[in-house]
């Protein structure tokens, strides 16, 4: 059996409670480096490292920028950094959001792939939507191990479900099962046993979708342009389709699986929806007050037609309000819309 000497792992909502119980079965003698990506508010101070050393025999931190990657050690992406690996060093960087997340998982899955090839194992845990699934894509593309939790076990079955639709995967197991999984693969080559550093990769030979991710962009192909615009930044998005699996970037480097795309429109939407809230409940208060003034003055005519205005704009924030709290309302056309398509 091959040596694998550096495992990726993803996970996101469930995340803490799958990692705790993955850490804690993991031998203290692991001949292994354990990077690890767990979806954090950028905002907020992460204790994963220390709820994780707590939980089991090998220590774990939030490296540093070229931090040497050694064996026995696990590491965490630190709150609004992605994580990558090259050449034995780990690199942080504040590079454009995927999957709405950074830290992500696809881009440390995806790193490790081109560095390691083979001598990867990525690891799909708990979590919703599917980030991941694409990275886990490249480290089986590399000749790496795919291991997914199984869905049954897992707190949020998103991430593990995607990676199984849309990935060849190795192994599916039960949480409690996949560190020795890990253990077993982890095997030192004879020559290996007394250091602790990870060995230098091969230089990679990679072409296509695969490696323009991996190199985040290239000017002058980015794959199929889209109809779609990136949530994040309003930029044309570009489709990439790798194994079949179809995934979304744009110029500056925001990336989407089609599922998370999906989510951040209708999140979009009901950003959208508020807005249009706000500016007709304004309007409806405007034209009531220019209604008082008009009476004021003497002005009937004018009065009326700002009661009009007043009176459609209210209607029209109730039946959007309706829309964001209870779901769309069918058979309520808006005022001064009936008829229209």
């Amino acid at each position: 059996m091959a040596y694998h000497d550096i495992v990726v792992v993803g996970a996101s909502a469930g995340g803490v409670e799958a990692l705790s119980q993955f850490v804690q079965e993991l031998p203290s003698d692991l001949q292994a480096a354990v990077l690890v990506v767990l979806h954090v508010s950028p905002h907020g101070t992460s204790y994963l490292p220390s709820i994780l050393s707590r939980a089991g025999a090998l220590p774990a931190t939030h490296p540093t920028d070229g931090q040497p990657v050694e064996k026995g050690n696990i590491y965490i992406a630190p709150p609004d950094h992605h994580m990558l690996v090259r050449d034995g060093h780990i690199a942080l960087a504040r590079g454009p959001r995927e999957n709405g997340h950074r830290p992500a998982v696809d881009p440390l899955f995806r790193s490790a792939a081109r560095a390691y090839g083979p001598r990867v194992i990525g690891i799909i845990l708990s979590g919703t939507l599917d980030d991941g699934t694409a990275g886990l894509m490249a480290v089986k593309l590399r000749g790496g191990i795919a291991v997914v939790q199984d869905p049954e076990s897992a707190a949020y079955p998103g991430m593990p479900r995607s990676a199984l639709e849309n990935v060849q995967v190795d192994h599916v197991v039960p949480l409690n099962h996949i560190a020795s999984l890990v253990a077993r693969y982890a095997v030192p080559n004879p020559g290996n046993i007394a250091s602790t550093s990870l060995p230098a990769p091969p230089e990679p030979t990679i072409s296509g979708d695969a490696e323009l991710e991996a190199n985040v962009l290239d000017d002058d192909k980015r794959g199929q342009p889209s109809v779609f615009a990136c949530p994040e930044c309003g930029g044309a998005l570009w489709e990439i389709n790798e194994g079949g699996l179809v995934r979304f970037r744009c110029r500056t480097g925001h990336a989407f699986s089609a599922q998370t795309l999906l989510a951040e429109q209708v999140e979009s939407l009901e950003e959208a929806l508020w807005v249009a809230l706000r500016a007709l409940e304004e309007q409806s208060e405007l034209a009531s007050r220019l209604a008082e003034r008009a009476l004021q003055h003497g002005h009937r005519h004018g009065r009326a037609h700002f009661l009009r205005q007043a009176q459609e704009a209210k209607e029209r924030a109730a039946v959007i309000r309706r829309v964001l709290l209870h779901g769309k309302d069918s058979t309520v056309d808006l005022p001064g819309m009936a008829g229209k398509d």
